[in-house]
């Protein structure tokens, strides 16, 4: 009984994974097309729709502001949510998980009721279409994913050594430089990259805080695939999704991506 339903388990994970798989199978292939049109599988092999991404000044330009954005988001929910992080897991402060709570929220609310909530909040603040709103809007929803991983870095943390520097009279500054910071340096690099990585992907909330005037690569491929599907959509597609693996693999052999998503134990100094 016990092997049938392990069969199954297995049967449901290869089933699962396929599934998630489907879009890269497609897309990908159909980038390299040499015909004018999407097809899978692909007609012939051809390089031309990677080259047309360069005479495209929408896609270059909205490649640019999607880097600069996920850059800016990614330095700035590395700044508050690591301090975050340190003050939850090293401070008995009143209320900790209620606040854990509040501040990891954006993990588990739907990021379209995110969106809509954010268009309504800003709009009378003026915010709404500007580049400080859409930076704001990013690092709400990438702080989140810095506070979880520098959590499971501090999870395992010896407080000992900072009690230790302490009374030798060590400046606090100098302790955090000197120690902390560098015994939790791979779960921050870490979250950085993934805020990176969810700025720079990020569509739904993004759509309700761009202008005209200001556009990010994902946006960009979302309103080209309105008007017509080409292969270059599926070209620039296969560019977003290389650079997403690359940086999954580079968190992963850093801390584990799973430790986004799963619990820590929070350990107090």
């Amino acid at each position: 009984m016990m092997n049938a339903l392990g069969k199954l388990r297995v049967t449901l994970a290869v089933i699962g994974i396929i599934y998630i798989l489907i879009p890269l199978i497609v897309v990908i292939p159909a980038s390299f097309t040499s015909a004018n049109f999407p097809s899978f599988p692909a007609e012939g092999f051809s390089l031309q729709w990677y080259t047309k991404i360069l005479e495209r000044p929408e896609f270059m330009d909205a490649f640019f502001n999607s880097v600069q954005f996920a850059f800016l988001a990614a330095f700035f929910s590395v700044l508050f949510g690591t301090l975050g992080a340190i003050g939850i897991a090293k401070y008995e402060i009143p209320g900790k998980a209620y606040i854990t709570s509040i501040l990891t929220a954006p993990l588990s609310v739907p990021q379209l009721v995110l969106g809509i909530a954010l268009l309504v909040y800003f709009t009378p603040l003026l915010l709404s279409g500007t580049s400080t709103g859409f930076l704001i809007a990013h690092i709400i929803i990438c702080i989140p994913y810095v506070i979880r991983l520098v959590l499971t870095g501090l999870s395992g943390f010896d407080y000992n050594l900072e009690r230790a520097a302490a009374i030798l009279g060590v400046n606090p500054l100098v302790v955090f430089w000197r120690i902390t910071l560098p015994l939790i340096r791979p779960a921050i690099i870490s979250g950085g990259l993934f805020a990176f990585l969810t700025s720079f992907d990020n569509v739904t909330v993004s759509l309700f805080m761009i202008s005209p005037e200001m556009r990010t690569l994902p946006i960009e491929i979302f309103s080209t695939m309105q008007d017509a599907y080409n292969p270059i959509v599926a070209s620039v597609s296969t560019v977003v999704i290389f650079i997403s693996v690359i940086l999954i693999i580079i968190i992963e052999k850093l801390q584990g991506v799973g430790n986004v998503f799963g619990g820590s134990n929070h350990t107090s100094g």
